[in-house]
């Protein structure tokens, strides 16, 4: 379960909220240019696009859950079970495992075009990174403050769809979402009119435009949720202004523990919701125990060099006292 978002002021921002109900020892990475990325059955990319993202380290390898790269492509994995689909692709297709897809994207990639192009010839293999690491089953969302694309690995090969709402969630596959939307062209920000013709109505608190907004936490509601706010957002250009209200797009979507129960009797939770600039790579993040943003740069030193660089999640929630 998962909400992914484009959004665009003076700059291109990209960014998600994860909602799981475990985690997986996730930290922000940045991967510079020169740390080596290897993969199973393609050869090693010695050198490429700095990227940064939420990561877990797995035997010094960065397994990304989303990234952007130097260049400001964004790519995110999603939750897709019971249509995602491997191996998936042509058979003389390059041969990728799901968990490589985001260091090799972003690392050979400058826009969503040049992706695009290396996707239709790919082939997903169902190779997990260890034995003991089942491949997740995902859907990816691509951004670069220009366009938006959804991968969606199905039985029928992979599909790659023009997102035009730069939103992603999770199942249905994409095209039901953008159908779905059709049934909410009438909802508005704006005060409803009187539409009955006769009798003297009238609203009789704020916000009754949004009438018919779904509240609950599906990955089609949330879908349709976020698509109204981020359309009908009224926002500064500046940097504080873009990124405040980012996360409160992603705080309308979030999911509080207790409200998503799982079949194990487990609780969903939105276990980090973040927020990366694609022009400068400032990776803005909070987790569901500590609400405070921090910002982690990635900046020209941290895009040189050959070692990833780690930086432990602040979990426990920051005050600013006030006398």
């Amino acid at each position: 379960m998962c909400t992914s978002l484009t959004f665009t002021t003076a700059d291109p921002y990209f960014g998600r909220n994860l909602d799981l109900e475990y985690r997986f020892g996730q930290q922000v990475v940045i991967t510079p240019r020169n740390f080596p990325l290897t993969f199973k059955a393609m050869p090693a990319l010695e050198r490429h696009h700095a990227i940064i993202g939420m990561a877990t380290v797995v035997r010094g390898y960065p397994l990304y859950a989303e990234g952007v790269n130097e260049k400001g492509l964004y790519l995110a994995g999603l939750n897709f079970p019971g249509n995602a689909c491997y191996p998936c692709g042509p058979e003389e297709g390059t041969p990728a495992a799901p968990y490589e897809l985001i260091p090799w994207l972003l690392g050979s990639c400058e826009t969503v075009d040049q992706a695009e192009e290396k996707l239709r010839k790919v082939r997903i293999l169902d190779t997990p990174f260890a034995p003991d690491m089942p491949s997740a089953p995902l859907h990816w969302h691509l951004a670069d403050g220009k366009r938006a694309l959804v991968a969606e690995p199905m039985a029928g090969g992979l599909k790659l769809y023009r997102d035009p709402v730069g939103v992603l969630t999770n199942n249905p596959p994409f095209q039901f979402h953008l159908t779905n939307l059709n049934q909410y062209l009438g909802l508005s920000a704006a005060q409803p009119e009187n539409r009955f013709g006769g009798p003297g109505l009238c609203p009789f608190g704020q916000g009754m435009g949004g009438l018919g907004l779904p509240g609950d936490w599906s990955p089609a509601s949330r879908f349709v949720r976020a698509a109204f706010l981020k359309w009908n957002s009224a926002c500064e250009p500046d940097e504080a202004s873009s990124v405040s209200q980012f996360f409160h797009i992603l705080d309308a979507v979030a999911m509080p523990r207790g409200a998503v129960g799982t079949p194990e009797g487990k609780w969903d939770i939105t276990d980090y919701a973040c927020c990366v600039n694609g022009r400068t790579g400032t990776y803005y993040y909070k987790t569901y125990d500590n609400s405070q943003i921090t910002a982690v740069p990635m900046d020209e030193a941290s895009r040189t060099g050959s070692r990833l660089r780690c930086c432990p999640l602040v979990r426990e929630q920051q005050f600013r006292l006030q006398r």
